[in-house]
């Protein structure tokens, strides 16, 4: 039986008299690949941020491995190698070529050797159809190209989970098969995710399981979300998405 890698435990969380997360609750497997979905506003990026302690959060549990990952006393430091996240916006350096964003964490964070931080970074370039771009600049790549230096970045930190956040909402239709591709890989190597997503048939592609989320509140938690889902509000959901 798979180990709980993530424990989520009455979590709450505010802005100013707003209540975006109310009394949330879940588990996530190694080796599971959960998708997060739900309208706008519903609370789905504000969770993920949370989980990585990028948004302080004003109550609940949050447990990685079954350490209690919240607690005033964690090094963040810690739980930021361990828990990877992507954005919707690359966030790449833009004075600094492929290479260079790629390794700066594991250098200066994780003191890793230069020269091997290096041979893993051609190795996952290699791995994910990029290695020709190692010395280019992020100006000389497509928004598909930067979204995928981003996710080798999360990924040389040797996170056990990955966030994404609507990693394919700033791109070009023709480029968010290559990020979607990129994802797919991940899961096929095991890689525990928690993606946000509005691409519905790449949730289905990959989804072991599916989190629904309504204001601020997950109504369904469900591994059949998409054959039989089972609140009204869900069902409308999909119906909009399909019609």
């Amino acid at each position: 039986m798979k180990n709980k890698l993530l424990r989520v435990q009455n979590l709450n969380k505010s802005f100013g008299e707003v209540k975006v997360l109310k009394n949330i609750n879940f588990d996530v497997q190694e080796k599971e690949v959960v998708v997060i979905l739900g309208k706008s506003g519903c609370g789905k990026s504000t969770l993920l941020r949370c989980l990585n302690l990028l948004e302080k959060i004003d109550g609940g549990k949050i447990y990685l491995d079954d350490i209690l990952i919240n607690d005033k006393k964690i090094n963040l430091s810690y739980v930021r190698q361990k828990i990877g996240m992507v954005f919707q916006d690359y966030e790449l350096f833009p004075h600094m070529n492929v290479l260079e964003n790629i390794i700066l964490a594991p250098t200066l964070v994780q003191k890793v050797e230069r020269n091997k931080v290096i041979e893993i970074a051609k190795k996952l370039l290699d791995k994910f159809s990029l290695l020709e771009k190692i010395k280019s600049y992020p100006k000389e790549l497509s928004g598909g190209q930067k979204q995928r230096v981003a996710i080798i970045r999360a990924l040389i930190m040797n996170p056990v989970l990955m966030l994404f956040d609507e990693v394919t909402a700033a791109l070009d239709p023709e480029m968010v098969r290559e990020v979607l591709d990129t994802i797919l890989k991940l899961a096929k190597d095991g890689m525990t995710m928690l993606i946000v997503t509005h691409e519905i048939r790449f949730a289905k592609a990959i989804a072991d399981r599916v989190v629904f989320m309504h204001l601020g509140e997950i109504i369904e938690n469900s591994n059949n979300f998409f054959s039989d889902p089972k609140t009204e509000i869900s069902k409308k959901f999909l119906s909009t998405l399909n019609s």
